[in-house]
């Protein structure tokens, strides 16, 4: 069965698409609509900007979502998924190419998560540090001992773990997980607590807009962050979306309970490869590539 999956934050480059407006008509009116739908130039952004542009939120979510769904309609040659997911910011252009959601309505909604977390950030200075060589169970333990907001927030593979809090709490965990064995943990250049505590003013803010767009039966499951099940339920995706803001990115359990339902070809639509890393690490007896 075929799995199409795409990915979330930190897969931006500097260039990213443009080969695809180069050369696809169907890409120059998708990105010029999405200058359009998001009052600037998101493509000046992507194609001539630096680093230091892509890496604002409120850019780099609409510049991958963008990236992904536009390779997606463009490459997929016309097979249908089995089934689909995305990493974090990811779900939403996994809805897109089953059919939960429009274009316009999912980049209006990446639009809005991006500043709403922005906002967070700004309202809660945090950071995010990655966890290699530890055994989960181990990290989290290590999280719920420390007395400041630290949380696992992205189960990648099997020995890599994100965790989400303040610089404080982070900087307690940093030297504890050292001391506990971990081959490396160390801070991501990230904006802030990403799937956290710290982000519960961007859910309230987020929920008001899910709740009124329109979403539509998919044309088959979505298997989600917050829960790594799947769902063609259009009022259980909502919920579930909107509980991803504040909650770790199950995507181990996500990727296994796919290969248990029979996902055995995985396809990676968007930028970068790293869903093809991660996925080889979970079950390296699956078919993954990719498209961008």
């Amino acid at each position: 069965m075929k799995a199409y999956v795409f990915p979330g934050q930190g897969a931006q480059f500097v260039g990213m698409g443009k080969d695809l407006y180069d050369q696809y008509p169907l890409a120059k009116e998708l990105f010029e609509r999405a200058n359009h739908l998001l009052g600037f130039s998101i493509t000046d952004k992507m194609f001539l900007g630096n680093e230091d542009d892509l890496k604002a939120t409120k850019v780099t979510q609409p510049a991958i979502f963008l990236h992904s769904v536009i390779a997606f309609k463009l490459l997929n040659e016309g097979v249908s998924p089995d089934m689909v997911a995305g990493h974090s910011l990811g779900e939403f252009s996994a809805l897109v190419a089953n059919g939960a959601l429009n274009f316009d309505d999912a980049l209006l909604l990446v639009s809005k998560r991006a500043q709403a977390m922005q906002k967070a950030c700004e309202m809660n200075p945090s950071v995010m540090a990655v966890v290699i060589g530890l055994e989960d169970q181990k990290t989290v333990d290590i999280c719920n001992s420390i007395d400041e907001v630290v949380v696992p927030a992205n189960y990648n593979c099997p020995g890599q773990l994100v965790i989400s809090g303040s610089f404080k709490g982070i900087d307690m965990a940093i030297e504890l997980l050292k001391a506990a064995g971990a081959k490396r943990a160390m801070k991501l250049n990230v904006g802030g607590a990403f799937h956290s505590p710290l982000m519960q003013p961007a859910k309230e803010e987020l929920a008001n807009a899910i709740e009124n767009t329109p979403f539509n039966k998919p044309l088959c499951p979505i298997y989600q962050n917050y829960s790594a099940l799947p769902s063609i339920d259009p009022a259980i995706i909502k919920k579930n979306l909107i509980s991803q803001l504040t909650a770790p990115v199950l995507w181990t359990q996500t990727v296994q309970n796919m290969i248990k339902d029979g996902a055995d070809d995985f396809v990676e639509f968007g930028p970068g490869e790293v869903l093809q890393g991660l996925i080889k690490k979970i079950d390296s007896s699956v078919k993954i590539w990719g498209k961008k």
